[in-house]
């Protein structure tokens, strides 16, 4: 009886540090199609829902409470037999240290998402061979969630992660789509990892994580130097500007955070460079420039 319960209590040890990565809530908004069978879309909802969240995507040992919670929004604009065309919206985030809060890490929008799928298709993924760009669009982006995130608690700690959804990448290129392709000026998946993989905009990783644990981290035992932290990542990202098509990884940032830093910084005390702060974030950000004037 006592070995009984001595594995028994070690089986729920074993699972609770081996638990899935993601926590992700899989939304499929189909709003915009009428007169179809809704039930395929609902039926894709929960498949989504259960492959994203019950797959173990990495070797790490995660505990439950450490999965990280996460969004995909699937909004179907158009529908043909089995066709579909799509945005979709990815979102992640990251608890704060000592503190309740939970601060944005992605919200990324991507107009190009058409894929195929039968209702009770199942969701298989091969990483060596490119078989569905549902499939391949959802593993993509999961695995830019694990890694972007894990960027946050250890510097470059998501290369792994981040080096996976590349591989992703160079696998969907074979099906010729233009979303996984190296085209001039656009900013689609291809862009998006061959940026965050780049040794030239390293520092913007680098400031992610800086951001974070130097940052954000500490402010639950020195709000001031946590403040001053947040401000030198910010400024740090300035050296990139103008070296990426369309500064997709600083408007990427922004998208994220924008109203996260008019949140730090539109009360208190000044930080030592909150005037150069100001400027860089107009300079970068302009799109934003309304947020801004309120730290001014």
């Amino acid at each position: 009886m006592r070995k009984f319960v001595f594995l028994f209590a070690l089986f729920l040890i074993t699972i609770n540090v081996n638990s899935q990565e993601l926590n992700c809530l899989v939304n499929v908004n189909f709003d915009q199609i009428a007169g179809s069978n809704r039930q395929v879309f609902i039926t894709l909802q929960k498949s989504l829902t259960e492959f994203i969240n019950q797959t173990k995507w990495t070797d790490r040992a995660v505990k439950s409470e450490e999965r990280i919670d996460c969004a995909m929004t699937i909004i179907i604009t158009s529908r043909e037999d089995n066709t579909f065309t799509a945005t979709l919206q990815v979102q992640s985030s990251r608890p704060v240290y000592g503190s309740s809060y939970a601060t944005p890490v992605l919200n990324l929008r991507d107009n190009d998402f058409t894929f195929k799928y039968n209702e009770f298709d199942p969701l298989i993924y091969n990483k060596n061979a490119f078989e569905s760009n549902l499939i391949s669009t959802i593993v993509f982006y999961t695995y830019t969630i694990i890694g972007v995130d894990a960027d946050t608690f250890a510097e470059f700690g998501g290369e792994t992660e981040l080096k996976e959804a590349q591989n992703v990448m160079l696998q969907a290129q074979q099906s010729g789509l233009s979303s996984w392709q190296n085209v001039v000026g656009k900013q689609n998946r291809f862009l998006l990892i061959d940026n965050l993989l780049s040794s030239k905009l390293k520092t913007y990783r680098n400031a992610m994580y800086e951001y974070h644990i130097k940052g954000l981290d500490t402010f639950v035992n020195n709000k001031d130097f946590g403040k001053q932290a947040v401000e030198d990542a910010v400024l740090s990202i300035e050296n990139i500007y103008n070296k990426t098509v369309g500064n997709f990884l600083i408007r990427m940032f922004f998208d994220a955070k924008a109203d996260e830093i008019v949140s730090i910084y539109s009360d208190g005390p000044k930080t030592k460079n909150a005037d150069r702060l100001t400027t860089s974030l107009k300079n970068i950000s302009p799109n934003n420039n309304s947020k801004w004037r309120n730290i001014e």
